[in-house]
């Protein structure tokens, strides 16, 4: 059971690339990504992660691949500053479905990423982001 949470904390953060047209109030960089997940029933804290990654105008979803997930995207909108997606992946331990959305303000964002495994197990990511310079 451990190793399918961990599995799906990848998963979470594991989110297709989203081409949207339009334009967000965010600035095209490398970002530094932070994730603190909850998950109801666990006896222990998971540890944040961070990673970067370079967010543009045309990808503006965080995404921390994780090998062998397959991820697809099931709808991406965006209202404003706010982004918001579903997303459905099948991975060794099973798969999942889950909804997020991020807002931008310029060069940070917050936001969330609801996760359900097939087993019923729910997890909840808050995500903190914010720009760190050009990319590579």
């Amino acid at each position: 059971m451990l190793k399918r949470a961990l599995l799906g904390l990848g998963l979470m953060v594991l989110l297709m690339t989203v081409a949207v047209a339009g334009s967000v109030e965010m600035k095209d960089g490398l970002w530094e990504i932070t994730s603190t997940t909850e998950m109801p029933g666990v006896p222990f804290q998971i540890p944040p992660m961070t990673f970067t990654q370079c967010i543009t105008q045309q990808d503006m979803v965080p995404h921390n691949e994780q090998p062998g997930n397959e991820c697809t995207m099931t709808d991406n909108r965006i209202n404003g500053n706010t982004v918001a997606w579903s997303i459905v992946c099948k991975g060794e331990g099973g798969s999942s479905r889950g909804d997020g959305k991020i807002t931008y303000h310029g060069d940070s964002f917050e936001g969330e990423m609801q996760m359900s495994m097939d087993e019923g197990m729910q997890m909840i990511n808050h995500m903190q982001g914010r720009r760190i310079g050009a990319c590579k």
